[in-house]
């Protein structure tokens, strides 16, 4: 990788990520619930389980796991529009990223005949929205789980492993990890990756937002995402004990 000097907010390094931060239990009805931290990048994830399922979902005797995704009003420097009866493409595009990644983790015949929503609302957004709820949202899912465990209404924690989300991106050249807003605004390479704490690749978005890229790059983008991961799994287990149940 050619060596380009970048100077970023907070002095980090390139392969360094914003500091990350994950709250458990910081909502008195949820069955679960998580504030997750990406530098200045805020977002509430709370985790409710309903019994029975979508009529579409019935015959399968297996669960279900899906997610709600919203801006809140003032969580840009522009008031964005609260989304009442329309829903914004973005906000669709991205709920459905927040439910295929935590369903890769999750053994839904061993959930039963349960629903699980996950809500995650950004209060303060600076970049990496759909990363850091993706990475919260595992979090409040796990907490959720255990009380449903707790409770008796399944025997085991129906979790397979853990799902974590960061951005990578090319700015002015140099290869980046977790990308802030004015970073990711000014991104010519801009890209997602999910994966799972098995290494596995859920989903991987990648844009040529001003400039293609090449397979080096590709691959010099996937290695600072896996640094990327590896942390944010340590801290989604710091936090759960995951490893240890």
């Amino acid at each position: 990788m050619e060596h380009i000097e970048v100077v970023r907010s907070g002095g980090r390094a390139a392969n360094q990520m914003r500091p990350v931060r994950l709250e458990r239990d910081v909502m008195k009805n949820a069955l679960g619930s998580c504030m997750v931290e990406f530098g200045d990048t805020r977002v509430l994830c709370a985790a409710t389980i309903e019994e029975g399922l979508p009529a579409w979902r019935r015959a399968s005797r297996a669960g279900w796991v899906t997610a709600e995704y919203a801006m809140l009003p003032a969580s840009t420097n522009r008031r964005t529009r609260r989304e009442t009866s329309a829903r914004k493409g973005r906000s669709m595009e991205i709920e459905r990223l927040i439910g295929r990644s935590l369903r890769t983790v999750v053994n839904l015949r061993a959930l039963g005949e349960y629903t699980v929503t996950v809500d995650c609302d950004v209060i303060q957004a600076d970049g990496g929205t759909r990363t850091a709820s993706i990475t919260g949202a595992w979090v409040a899912l796990h907490d959720a789980l255990m009380a449903w465990v707790d409770a008796g209404k399944i025997a085991r924690l129906p979790l397979t492993g853990q799902v974590a989300a960061v951005s990578m991106g090319v700015v002015d050249g140099a290869e980046l990890l977790d990308l802030d807003y004015s970073e990711d605004s000014n991104a010519e390479v801009d890209m997602n990756l999910v994966a799972t704490d098995s290494g596995e690749i859920v989903e991987l978005q990648g844009t040529g937002e001003r400039t293609p890229f090449d397979r080096t790059r590709l691959n010099n983008l996937l290695d600072l995402g896996d640094l990327g991961i590896q942390h944010l799994i340590a801290l989604q287990n710091e936090v759960t004990a995951f490893r240890d149940e």
